[in-house]
């Protein structure tokens, strides 16, 4: 899939919110990753260069071709984000109409935007005639079972010059419950002419090859399945490419983690990268033998030396191996 002169690949890294920062996109580049996203960065939030939206934005070169994803309800204030982040260059902006989190849909934002198409339409146009970078966007099927209009909202999306769209194949109301309808997708990838990319349930290899070829997608996001696992980018080229994959073993894994904690001190310090780390490691370690006992330990790491002394003391956990 390519977005004039970019090559993007088929496997991407979802916008996750809370997750994909700069230190885990890198490592997901690493297991073969073929574009990623940021974090969804608050037009408001940028508006007021607020520290923690700033510190979103953050990405090196060899996280290229990266989007940057942006949210917020108003026409201005969005268009007026995306010159700010042009000047980052970036090699697109996403347009964020997807997520369910209640504090987003509440002030109207995400997939509530979903039951606003001249809202939409408004906001996409005024983000195209902002930048020079190429503007792609994220929704989902529909707010809800009643209200499916993934369709609608693509050709609108088409229409005010937005160059590729993600498709969620679960309504808002389902927020991630349920099994994602990629019979939906394959109905909007039929009807559009910008390319689509699949989102939902693209849960393993297996997965991925399906979507692909039963919705005749562009390409297909993965989003929860990479907690704790990114090698499930290498998983899905091995897979696509008919080559035998074998997950890393536990050395392996153990500098993964490392290497994945070391990036993020390097530019959070250490205090702010272990905190944020404490997540991914529960879900690096989750399943290891001993691992349940420990998990109150896990969740209380503080440096990366107790990352570390974790890791060893799993190891040496009975039935490990």
């Amino acid at each position: 899939m390519k977005l004039g002169s970019t090559e993007l690949g088929r496997i991407f890294l979802a916008p996750l919110s809370g997750v994909a920062d700069s230190s885990f996109r890198r490592i997901c580049k690493r297991f073969g990753a073929d574009t990623v996203y940021s974090e969804m960065v608050s037009s408001e939030g940028l508006s007021r260069e607020n520290e923690r939206t700033v510190d979103v934005l953050r990405f090196s070169d060899e996280e290229h071709p990266i989007g940057v994803q942006l949210f917020g309800r108003d026409p201005e204030r969005m268009a007026a984000s995306a010159r700010q982040v042009e000047s980052l260059k970036p090699d697109m902006i996403d347009l964020n109409f997807s997520c369910p989190a209640r504090r987003i849909v509440f002030r109207g934002g995400g997939c509530a935007l979903m039951r606003e198409p001249e809202t939409v339409s408004r906001i996409a146009s005024a983000v195209v005639k902002a930048t020079d970078l190429p503007v792609t966007a994220k929704i989902r099927i529909g707010w809800d079972n009643e209200n499916i209009n993934a369709l609608e909202i693509t050709k609108i999306l088409e229409d005010a010059g937005v160059l590729a769209v993600a498709v969620h194949g679960r309504t808002c109301r389902q927020g991630f419950k349920g099994v994602s309808s990629w019979e939906e997708v394959a109905r909007v990838k039929r009807a559009a002419g910008i390319p689509i990319i699949l989102s939902g349930d693209v849960t393993s290899a297996e997965a991925a090859e399906r979507a692909l070829k039963e919705t005749g997608c562009d390409a297909v996001m993965v989003g929860r399945a990479v907690y704790g696992r990114p090698w499930i980018f290498k998983a899905i080229h091995a897979h696509l490419e008919k080559k035998e994959f074998t997950p890393p073993a536990f050395e392996e894994m153990r500098q993964v983690i490392l290497d994945h904690v070391d990036l993020g001190i390097a530019y959070l310090g250490e205090e702010t990268a272990v905190m944020r780390f404490r997540k991914h490691l529960l879900w690096y370690t989750k399943g290891l033998p001993g691992v349940v006992a420990l998990r109150p330990a896990v969740s209380r790491v503080a440096t990366r030396q107790e990352v570390e002394m974790m890791l060893d003391r799993l190891s040496s956990e009975p039935g490990f191996k």
